[in-house]
């Protein structure tokens, strides 16, 4: 964006681990969530913490724009300033949820992430409203997690993160933009087998009846032994030296892999220039 723009370009962040739409970031024109039995049964979810990030994500938004001499020096008052484009890009939080979002009979053909879709358009009415942008290019980052061999849900879940973009009255001012494509497989290929290691611990703690440990005779430090030639054999020291430069989180995080992110940055902000008419 640097490169497109003559003018300074300002982003701002928000961001808050392990939210989802359904609740935490639920737009005010989706209504109050409606607690369900297992959340009043769980004491979670409380109806005054719907939409809290939301409010909190406007508010932060709001209080940069009052004052962005602050945080960007070259900043001309006079010349104002442009709300050029918003970036979504979330949705593990909602994609494993199976109590907002059911499972379907096996014979039904609804996407059971309907609901997003809805709350995804609110969501986009209700930033530009409250943000007095009501044309500003919104993208909304399909979840990519687990690449291009996902399994049924998280493929239901991108189709319904995608859906509003194809709305009559978002056309051409919003877009959705497939993650997947940055997804890491060797890095992820890599992941599996810690995984296995770190199953492989857990049932040699608990005896199971399968595997080395099921009499319970081994010792914690034979255990110890164990794993150590168990990862030894399963991963290779040039997949140890990988997966130690290039990831440093879960799968969920997108194996905290720069790489991944760096080259899902470039296609989100290439998405807002595209509809802004500029040339990335």
């Amino acid at each position: 964006m640097d490169e497109v723009y003559d003018e300074p370009v300002l982003i701002i962040k928000t961001a808050w681990g392990g939210k989802s739409l359904f609740y935490d970031y639920r737009p005010p024109s989706a209504g109050v969530y409606p607690r369900t039995e297992q959340d009043i049964a769980r004491d979670r979810n409380p109806e005054s913490g719907s939409g809290h990030y939301y409010r909190l994500m406007i508010q932060h938004v709001k209080q940069v724009l009052s004052d962005i001499g602050r945080v960007c020096p070259e900043y001309d008052k006079n010349q104002g300033y442009e709300m050029a484009g918003f970036v979504w890009f979330q949705g593990f939080n909602d994609m494993v949820n199976r109590d907002v979002y059911p499972r379907l009979p096996a014979d039904s053909s609804e996407n059971r992430f309907a609901k997003y879709s809805e709350w995804m358009a609110d969501f986009i009415r209700d930033v530009r409203s409250d943000l007095a942008a009501p044309k500003m290019p919104f993208v909304i980052g399909v979840m990519g997690v687990g690449g291009e061999k996902a399994n049924a849900d998280n493929l239901m879940f991108r189709e319904a993160m995608a859906a509003p973009a194809s709305l009559p009255e978002f056309r051409g001012n919003v877009t959705a933009v497939p993650t997947s494509p940055y997804w890491d497989e060797p890095l992820a290929a890599i992941q599996e087998k810690y995984d296995s290691v770190r199953q492989m611990r857990y049932l040699l703690r608990t005896k199971n009846k399968n595997h080395a440990n099921a009499d319970g005779a081994m010792s914690d430090q034979e255990q110890r032994e164990f794993l150590k030639k168990f990862e030894a054999e399963l991963i290779s020291p040039e997949e140890v030296a990988l997966r130690k430069r290039g990831a440093s989180n879960a799968g969920y995080h997108y194996l905290g892999c720069a790489k991944t992110f760096a080259m899902m940055g470039d296609a989100l902000a290439d998405a807002i220039l595209q509809m802004s008419n500029k040339k990335p």
